[in-house]
């Protein structure tokens, strides 16, 4: 290499050009995965011009979980692409080995690319149970992550129960654009929450694509906010055995919830129906939906979700359905679904988990990810 001389005759090196800088900037990354979504892990390395690391999970025939890292991660930026499925318990073990692995192997940062966060439905307390949501952040946390990249929670608050910084991308970008191209007559739309939960995301298209919002509610509604829990224990009688004082008025009782009857707020007739929800995993609720959306009117029916689990015999029931088509994301695998239902379609989103690994890298500013996002999405 010919090194420069200039005025003052100090020596100064000469310009790199910018293929030079491209492989410095990612020499000291390496992205590995499980066995959860290989094909999600190829996507993302493609796209960032990088090769796959070496890294081997395998179980044996006692069903323990080994990892082995042949390539150097030492001082270097680790990125481990483990989505949920629907062998969660596994894909969660292989996770925190992995990161383990690289802690004791002197990584110099270990991210947890995790696109379905498994048990992310578990935030909230239930009857005698606990947060596994909780439970599962401190267990990522101990293993030696010290970042995590997901997309669209179930609850934005899941956040919160981790000790290290937390990006919660958005597929929301990709199904609007879906709508806007692919769907014929966008126009003549109207977008549908399945359950009053789900109104805030319903809202949230409707105003991106200046369409209608519809509702529906009534018994079969299956709000967490309705399942029965602890709380709702009756208080002791006065003939148990208690050592607090006696009171004459006692404890009010909650009135009993009487559901209305299943009605659509809004109107469907002649339109095409949209339902959006961020996870499809148990379709009873979804066909039921539009079983009625169906009988009010609608002219096609579509489903657009993030997340698309489709457990036991979903696409059966999705292929029997009036639904028309079926969109998620490619952030759980489900080609197999795919084969027993023509009707759903994917969405490639590794573009956008290759860009956020990017900007964490170059230390760039995450929000150009998160701009235009509002409370509601």
């Amino acid at each position: 290499m010919l090194l420069q001389r200039n005025k003052l005759g100090s020596v100064r090196p000469p310009k790199r050009c910018r293929s030079d800088m491209d492989n410095t900037s990612t020499s000291d990354i390496v992205i590995i995965n499980g066995n959860s979504h290989p094909d999600l892990a190829n996507m993302v390395a493609e796209r960032m011009g990088l090769k796959n690391g070496g890294c081997s999970v395998f179980h044996k025939s006692n069903r323990e979980t080994i990892v082995e890292i042949s390539d150097s991660v030492r001082g270097k930026d680790i990125y481990i692409i483990q989505t949920g499925t629907k062998d969660a318990n596994n894909n969660i073990m292989e996770l925190l080995i992995m990161a383990y692995a690289c802690k004791t192997s002197s990584a110099r940062s270990i991210v947890g690319v995790i696109p379905y966060l498994p048990y992310s439905k578990q935030c909230k307390m239930r009857k005698r149970g606990c947060i596994v949501s909780k439970l599962l952040a401190k267990m990522m946390c101990t293993s030696g992550l010290t970042h995590i990249i997901t997309m669209d929670l179930h609850q934005k608050e899941i956040q919160g129960f981790f000790d290290i910084p937390v990006d919660n991308l958005r597929a929301s970008p990709f199904l609007l654009q879906y709508i806007q191209e692919s769907i014929p007559d966008y126009r003549n739309s109207v977008i549908v929450a399945r359950n009053p939960g789900v109104a805030k995301k319903a809202n949230s298209y409707a105003e991106r694509l200046r369409l209608g919002l519809a509702v529906i509610h009534g018994e079969q509604k299956e709000a967490e906010s309705d399942e029965v829990d602890g709380r709702y224990s009756p208080p002791p009688t006065s003939s148990s055995r208690t050592r607090t004082t006696s009171v004459s008025v006692g404890v009010p009782e909650h009135p009993i919830k009487v559901k209305p009857p299943l009605t659509i707020v809004g109107d469907v007739n002649g339109r095409i129906a949209i339902m959006v929800d961020d996870l499809i995993d148990d379709v009873q609720a979804f066909v039921a939906a539009a079983e009625m959306l169906k009988d009010n009117g609608a002219c096609k029916i579509y489903v657009l979700a993030t997340h698309g689990l489709l457990s036991s015999d979903a696409p059966r029931l999705l292929d029997e359905s009036p639904i028309d088509e079926i969109v998620v994301t490619n952030t759980i695998p489900h080609e197999i679904q795919k084969l027993q239902c023509h009707k759903i379609k994917t969405i490639d989103i590794s573009i956008l988990i290759a860009e956020a690994i990017r900007r964490i890298h170059n230390k760039e500013s995450m929000s150009y990810l998160f701009r235009n996002v509002t409370l509601e999405d």
